[in-house]
This record gives C-alpha cells, structure tokens and sequence, in this order.
C-alpha cells in the first residue's frame, strides 16, 4: 500500500500492529491486548482522517496510484461480456479512451471511458489519460452507434484534462469536444455518467452529458485543476490547496450546487481500500439510473436532459 503525507499517522500505527503480531507469533508473550488497542486507534484515526478531508486531500486521493481505473470498473462490472471496440474512422485509434459494447446486471451497455495507464510504459501509451481528437470522435461514433441500436450509454471519466499538444489543437480538439456535447445533448437513448477519478475541464465534459450524473465520494470535477488555477492566479503551484477550497470541485460541492445528481459512497479511505465493495456500488448506482430512465420516451428523455442543463448556471437573488 502507498500512503499520502495525511496518511502517515495511519502507516505508523499500521507498521506497528504489524510488529506487534511478528512478537506475538515469535515469542511466548501474549500480545491479544496490546494488538486490540493499537487497532482500536488504528480504526478512530482513519475515521478521524477520512471523515475531515480536505479538498486537495480528496484531489490527491482521486489520483492515487492504487485507485480502480476505468478498464478495472469496467472488468468488474461486464466480466468476460465486454468487447472493446477501436477507431474513430478518421484519424486512428486513441488509447486514452477506451470503449466498447457489455452487459451489467444482465443488460447490454454502450461503455466509454478513459483510461489512465498504471506504470511508466502503460501511461506513455494511455497518454496518461488525455484524450485527442480522435479519442473524442471514436467515443462519439460508439455512442451514435448505441443510438442506432437502442443500448444505453455508459460513461466513466477519469482524466486530468483533454491532451493539450499543438497535433491535438491541430486536429480540432475544440471542435470534437463542442460537438460531443452538442450530439449527446440530443441522443436518444439512456445516457449515465459516472465520474471515478479526475473530472478535468473539458475533457470530462467531452462524454459528460448524462440523464443521471454520479460523482464517486472521493473524486472532482472542475473546469481547471488547482495546479493549473494556483499556477494563473498565484504564478506558482505552492497555492494549489487554496485553489482546491476555492473552486468548490469535491463531490458534496458539485451535489450542493445540482451539478450532479448523487454522490456513490467509498469504503473508508478510498476505493482502493476494498476494491469489490466499490465496484458492487458502482453497479447499484448505475442500474439504479437506468431503471429510472428505461420508461420515458425519447422525447421526454431528450427534453429533460436538455431542460437539466439549460438551468445549471441559473442564479437567484
């Protein structure tokens, strides 16, 4: 396990429940008590650290190298159902987004996604998550494909941002992530988002348009990242953690501002802390959306997508 720096006090104690049960087993002392106490600790001062998050910690916890990444949810929940498919018809495939036909719970799924690499060599061919263009036109011809079909669309976003490369802006990066959002206004079947990692700008909002928008509990969403914003407003990166309180990105945040529509709860310390409950989760939430939205008709399904997000910026004295 890999600890944060707010973590350390949970290493420590951890290291030395750990030391206290080699004793145990070594020797003849009987250590049940001591083992017990240090546990008892162990468990307040998780709950004492977990239940204060700050936002930057909530930032750094989205990004922990542990942390379930798309293609791990998307393995959990489809098994050996999923068939990815590649290709935007264009340009080429783009590893950063990832997609494919599965069946959750029985029911057939149009799934997008991006996927982070979780070593140096996976990252640099998952451009560590970024997509291009042509990340974004594949993830748009998947989903006019479900369309077509009648299959619901699945979306999982988990990117620090659209890839921001000269080739990217030269293929139209704008263009593709303006037209997603335009087409999945208007798509005509059943369309859940969850965000399980970083919700970067508009590279999250490129497969961000959903009926039922979900934020997993330790994850963001914003339109910039406290790096990025400490590095415009402050010209340095030392400011990040006031940037984090300042853009109000956390999940309790974005449900507080009726950005999304509901918070999925995390085992305590993250997702990686108890991967299968996670993803079982996950899947309650999801097929919780769906039965939700299988019902209404097209038009009634594009109308209240389009009336949802035509009153987000709204503001009343």
């Amino acid at each position: 396990m890999e600890y944060l720096d707010f973590e350390l006090p949970i290493k420590e104690l951890e290291e030395q429940l750990d030391k206290c049960v080699v004793i145990g087993q070594e020797s003849d002392v009987d250590v049940t008590n001591t083992c017990k106490q240090i546990n008892k600790k162990l468990e307040e001062t998780k709950r004492h650290i977990y239940k204060n998050l700050t936002a930057w910690q909530r930032v750094q916890l989205s990004r922990h190298p542990s942390r379930p990444y798309t293609m791990d949810h998307v393995r959990a929940l489809c098994g050996e159902t999923f068939l990815e498919l590649f290709g935007d018809r264009g340009f080429k495939d783009d590893k950063a987004m990832i997609g494919g036909l599965g069946k959750i719970d029985g029911q057939s799924f149009m799934i997008v996604g991006q996927q982070k690499g979780f070593n140096t060599k996976t990252r640099q061919f998952r451009n560590f998550g970024m997509p291009n263009p042509e990340g974004y036109r594949k993830a748009l011809r998947l989903m006019k494909m479900a369309e077509k079909f009648g299959i619901p669309v699945l979306t999982l976003i988990d990117t620090p941002g659209a890839y921001p490369g000269l080739e990217a802006e030269e293929r139209g990066q704008g263009e593709a992530i303006a037209r997603n959002i335009f087409e999945m206004i208007c798509l005509k079947v059943p369309i859940i988002t969850v965000i399980v990692g970083e919700g970067a700008s508009g590279g999250a909002l490129g497969i961000g348009v959903g009926d039922k928008v979900y934020m997993m509990e330790n994850t963001w969403y914003s339109v910039i990242s406290p790096e990025s914003c400490s590095s415009i407003l402050w010209k340095s990166w030392e400011y990040k953690e006031q940037a984090a309180e300042a853009l109000k990105l956390t999940s309790a945040d974005m449900k507080k501002q009726k950005l999304v529509d509901d918070i999925i709860p995390e085992p305590l310390g993250g997702a990686h802390y108890d991967r299968e409950t996670a993803f079982k989760t996950v899947e309650q939430y999801i097929m919780k959306g769906f039965n939700e939205l299988k019902d209404l008709s097209t038009e009634e399904l594009v109308a209240r997508r389009m009336d949802k997000y035509s009153k987000m910026g709204e503001y009343k004295e």
